[in-house]
């Protein structure tokens, strides 16, 4: 089954106080919904680990930034830690991106890429990705999709082409402004 994520994290049982604010932004770089969420308490920090480096992604005062592109199959969080330091970009692969109520949504496509401050970047869940191929729950042309939009960002990646990574500081002092 696709996973339906909501831009408010609405479901996430970790974080026990937030606060959300979103915007519709048309520029010439970026048209869609931007979402952040100002994670004020979690139950305990989380921690993932990419090889050998552990990143903490969410933790008291940690803030994500969220992007759903209009007319793509991909969302990108970028995640800052209590200073404001970005700990990692996350690049969700999708079937569509939509909104209910001013709230941006995505059905997720399982494989994720994960780009972290140093430049390395790892490609996540592509297990996840066989498994619902194995099983039915996608059929070969969402398949294909996942794949070939992650193919497709990964190389924009590497090739410094991927304008949404330098974009964040903007829109997050835009959001951040919604949130007082």
């Amino acid at each position: 089954m696709l996973k339906w994520k909501y831009g408010d994290y609405r479901d996430w049982k970790r974080v026990v106080q937030k606060r959300f604010a979103s915007a519709i932004i048309c520029s010439k770089e970026f048209i869609g919904h931007v979402t952040l969420i100002e994670i004020v308490q979690v139950t305990e920090p989380l921690i993932k680990k990419y090889g050998e480096t552990s990143v903490c992604i969410a933790d008291n005062g940690y803030k994500w930034l969220q992007y759903f592109p209009r007319n793509e199959n991909f969302s990108l969080t970028v995640m800052f830690d209590s200073c404001g330091k970005v700990t990692q970009w996350y690049i969700d692969i999708c079937k569509e991106i939509g909104a209910d109520e001013h709230v941006p949504w995505m059905d997720d496509l399982f494989i994720d890429i994960v780009v972290l401050p140093s430049g390395e970047w790892f490609r996540l869940d592509t297990e996840e990705l066989e498994e619902a191929r194995k099983q039915g729950d996608i059929d070969q042309e969402l398949y294909e999709l996942a794949w070939y939009e992650a193919r497709r960002i990964t190389k924009r990646i590497q090739n410094n082409e991927f304008p949404l990574l330098n974009l964040v500081n903007e829109h997050k002092f835009l959001l951040e402004q919604k949130l007082r």
